[in-house]
């Protein structure tokens, strides 16, 4: 009987611990948990339609209410602001402020991730993350939860030309940074529909 498929859960649940373990220590100093480190990280690297209450509390797996306590913490102590949607004004969205950008590059939460795979090649790396990244939305798929993949790698990311990239989800044109961003709409390029279907 072949053990693989339990051993890679087995290797990814000691990872995610040990990340936990290694935010726990990022954030001591400021009093945060790991759950603050994570919003704090998702927020980083959320695009524009993505930073919301509702987002962060979807990517994590948690409550509203559990995303809105961490993130009254988090606006208390300058580490994330709030503002409104400059086309729908109900809408709040979440930034990192320059205090939160700072602290994520002082107490480094994922170098120990970086300094692991650091001299890996970049096909290991290519192919690790291809595996990861089909497990991941298989699970996901099966769950009904949003997948917040990467911009570039979406079926709606069009690229016009050089210097212009359109999303044909949210209809807008994106930046080249943009496009290296989480989406909480992000549909692989294998199964794209049209938006509404």
């Amino acid at each position: 009987m072949q053990k693989t498929p339990t051993s890679l859960l087995e290797l990814v649940s000691r990872l995610e611990n040990l990340m936990r373990a290694e935010f726990r220590r990022a954030g001591s100093g400021q009093g945060l948990q790991p759950v603050h480190i994570q919003s704090m990280l998702f927020l980083q690297q959320a695009n524009r339609f993505s930073n919301t209450p509702q987002a962060l509390a979807e990517y994590l797996g948690l409550t509203k209410g559990t995303v809105s306590q961490s993130l009254l913490l988090l606006d208390r102590r300058g580490l994330v602001e709030r503002y409104q949607d400059e086309m729908d004004k109900r809408v709040v969205r979440l930034r990192l402020s320059e205090t939160g950008e700072m602290f994520l590059r002082e107490a480094n939460p994922t170098g120990l991730w970086n300094q692991a795979t650091r001299d890996m090649s970049a096909n290991r790396i290519r192919d690790s993350v291809s595996l990861l990244r089909s497990i991941l939305h298989t699970v996901q798929g099966q769950s009904g939860k949003p997948l917040f993949g990467v911009c570039a790698a979406c079926a709606y990311c069009q690229k016009k030309s050089q210097r212009i990239t359109h999303c044909t989800w949210f209809g807008e044109r994106l930046s080249i940074p943009e496009t290296r961003k989480i989406c909480r709409e992000q549909t692989p390029k294998t199964s794209a529909l049209a938006p509404g279907d």
